[in-house]
């Protein structure tokens, strides 16, 4: 592969823990300042590929021990992995700094879209704006490139486009198809026109009346970030590495060398000195750029994308396949993108943060979906806000003007910035950045090497390794799958340390919760991975928090025992990776919403039989006429039905109703919860299901039975 001929080296550090030297064979090629192709001897003693990765501690060393860099960049997302990638297939010594973990910010929490664009090939036709046509044409290369450099983890997707009006039906079918046009042989597949009655099969929740058909087109998803796999082919190839380190000023220039001043999370300051410095920071850039010179003016505009999760009956399937539903107004309803449940994703606006944002969207129909379709606020799984560093002219105010080319500037002082840009553009991105930091601090260095590289777990990865998974090991097949497109051929490696269930089948492979096939067993293999947080696991290791917020809550003291194991934590660090995951949760995953929706102030909003309805099933319960029910009560009334249930489940389910946390369920709570429910600002209660299914069990054993006819005296 071309990133295995090799590079004098690099350090890379980012995102949870990283930096490394690279030396992968003992010759590099590289074309000089006048085009010619130089042979290089590569440093002595170049390491071979590493089957594990270094600790933390010995990054943490080599940072601060290896001397002046050529490179180095600042923020460890999508943009600032790819260019530290970049960088070292050139033969760069690269570092790379990030105050956080991988992909933390916007690029963990973006829709995953591998797209060209038809949004911007529109306004390119319409404006005759050829700069929009370039990069939606760029972006349509990319976009071939991701799907081939990392085939288990992207794959095409198809999406259908309802049409109300007759005229729309040629005009999208025009402008689809130049969009396949433009695409030329990198087309995934061809778009086609379906017709009403077939689109109503596929999509039963449209909205009937009106429909004229329905077009379907092909981009690519990713359910994954690639940050990661980006970082870990640097980290297996280096021989030197460093601890993940917040940069927290310049400290000094001296001629062409810049010193950087950096703190580990361990509180201590260190400098790390590079020729160049790479500001990759997305929403950040203007502040890091005014670190550099505080009269610079800003170059980006940070605009907020906004996804909720709905559960899984909101799922229809293509053919077997994913595919979504692309509306025309302000929302996407999509299907498993790029996650294992539905999703509405909100168009690029300013808009504000999630907890209002839910409110807003529950209060307005979708154009496009069927009146029968009702979307409540208690279905809502998970909901978050991402901030798009979109570039822009300071004075603008439309988002819709915005579009998602990227710019690289450099400043006086030699800072350079690479702003815009999307995912699927991360490549070229980088590409870009690397050669103007090149040219502008005239760095030796080789041509880009990246197209046609493959991301980890990508090199031995076939559709079919997942079979392996399960005859080798004894997995599920749900969770082998999902391992082998989440880790690709690294898999095996996650099967290999997963544990025995002691049950017939599976064999190994214990899941964290039950309704998704997240293992115990990735957990510790994030650890060897530089985890360092459960918030890292929760979100980007499983991303379980993206996906269920009560079964990121759920599955998170699990975690964190798994992490204090393997980390050595003591008590107070367990509480305070305790704390630390749920206020996540709670304030930026749209826990907060779910737990509003009931609270103690919550109105009864029940009609006078329904309240009395109510008052029965609740008396099952209370039979003593307390006004409330205990743990005690429920196992009673589960025992006279032959029913077993863990006293802590018990405790869980009561404690989602117990609004004042007496630890006990009144009659005023239960009633706020049963008008919750009719209101659909709650579903899934657990507690008002186990009553209800109590109170039928109940009624069928007090029956009279029905005796035999004919026989008796």
């Amino acid at each position: 592969m071309a990133f295995q001929k090799a590079v004098k080296g690099t350090a890379l550090i980012g995102g949870g823990a990283i930096a490394t030297v690279f030396g992968l064979s003992q010759f590099s090629q590289y074309r000089n300042k006048h085009g010619a192709l130089v042979q290089v001897q590569a440093a002595e003693g170049a390491p071979v590929r590493k089957e594990h990765l270094p600790s933390r501690e010995q990054q943490l060393q080599a940072l601060q021990s290896s001397g002046e860099f050529d490179v180095l960049v600042i923020g460890g997302g999508a943009t600032g992995c790819g260019c530290a990638l970049d960088a070292a297939t050139r033969g760069l010594k690269t570092a790379l700094l990030e105050r956080d973990d991988f992909s933390s910010g916007t690029s963990s929490r973006s829709t995953k879209l591998i797209h060209g664009g038809v949004r911007y090939l529109q306004k390119a036709i319409m404006k005759l704006d050829f700069e929009q046509y370039r990069m939606v044409k760029e972006a349509l290369e990319e976009r071939a490139h991701l799907l081939k450099s990392a085939p288990h983890l992207s794959a095409p997707l198809p999406i259908m486009l309802p049409i109300y009006k007759w005229w729309q039906l040629p005009y999208y079918w025009v402008g689809i198809k130049l969009y396949d046009l433009v695409a030329g042989s990198q087309c995934l597949r061809s778009s086609y026109v379906l017709s009403k009655a077939r689109a109503l099969e596929l999509f039963p929740m449209l909205r009937r009346d009106r429909l004229v058909g329905a077009i379907v087109y092909y981009d690519g998803g990713c359910p994954a970030c690639l940050a990661l796999p980006a970082a870990a082919l640097c980290f297996r190839d280096g021989h030197l590495l460093g601890l993940v380190s917040l940069a927290v000023g310049k400290a000094h220039q001296a001629g062409k060398v810049e010193t950087q001043r950096c703190c580990s999370r361990a509180g201590k300051e260190f400098d790390v000195r590079a020729r160049c410095v790479i500001n990759a920071t997305g929403p950040f850039t203007d502040s890091v750029r005014r670190m550099d010179d505080q009269e610079l003016p800003n170059i980006c505009q940070p605009s907020a994308g906004v996804h909720i999760v709905m559960p899984g009956y909101y799922r229809f399937l293509w053919l077997s396949a994913p595919c979504s539903l692309l509306l025309l107004s302000l929302f996407a309803v999509q299907s498993q993108i790029p996650f294992s449940q539905p999703a509405l994703s909100v168009r690029t606006q300013i808009l504000p943060l999630v907890p209002e944002v839910i409110s807003i969207l529950m209060e307005i129909p979708l154009y496009g979906l069927s009146p029968v379709v009702l979307i409540q606020r208690g279905d809502v799984l998970a909901a978050w806000s991402g901030i798009r560093p979109l570039v822009t002219n300071p004075d603008s105010r439309d988002t819709q003007s915005l579009s998602r080319s990227h710019v690289v500037t450099v400043s006086a002082s030699g800072l350079v910035t690479i702003a815009g840009g999307k995912w699927t553009t991360y490549r070229a991105m980088a590409r870009d950045t690397i050669d103007e930091a090149i040219r502008e601090h005239c760095l030796q260095a080789g041509s880009c090497q990246t197209m046609g590289l493959q991301l980890e777990g990508a090199q031995d990865w076939s559709p079919t390794l997942y079979i392996r998974l399960v005859q080798d090991y004894g997995l599920e097949s749900e969770v082998a799958q999902h391992l082998a497109s989440t880790y690709g051929d690294k898999a095996f490696e996650v099967a290999k340390i997963a544990q025995v269930t002691g049950k017939r089948w599976p064999i190994v492979g214990k899941r964290l919760v039950s309704e998704f096939p997240y293992i115990e067993a990735e957990v510790v293999y994030a650890v060897k991975e530089y985890a360092r947080t459960a918030v890292d696991v929760l979100s980007r290791r499983t991303r379980l928090a993206f996906l269920n917020v009560q079964a990121a809550e759920e599955a998170l003291p699990r975690i964190v025992d798994i992490m204090a194991k393997e980390l050595n934590w003591c008590d107070q660090k367990k509480k305070e990776q305790l704390e630390a995951a749920r206020t996540f949760l709670y304030y930026e995953m749209g826990y907060k919403v779910k737990t509003d929706q009931l609270t103690d102030s919550s109105e009864i909003s029940l009609l006078p039989a329904d309240i009395e309805r109510y008052k029965k099933r609740f008396h099952m319960f209370d039979k003593d006429k307390k006004g409330f029910i205990t743990i005690l009560d429920v196992q009673r009334v589960l025992q006279s039905i032959s029913v077993q249930m863990d006293e802590n489940t018990l405790h869980e389910i009561l404690n989602e109703v117990d609004l004042n946390k007496n630890g006990q369920v009144e009659l005023n709570e239960f009633l706020q919860l049963m008008s919750a429910i009719q209101k659909g600002r709650v579903s899934g209660s657990r507690l008002a299901v186990l009553m209800k299914s109590a109170e039928e069990n109940l009624r069928r054993r007090q029956a009279i039975p029905v005796d035999r006819s004919g026989g008796g005296l």
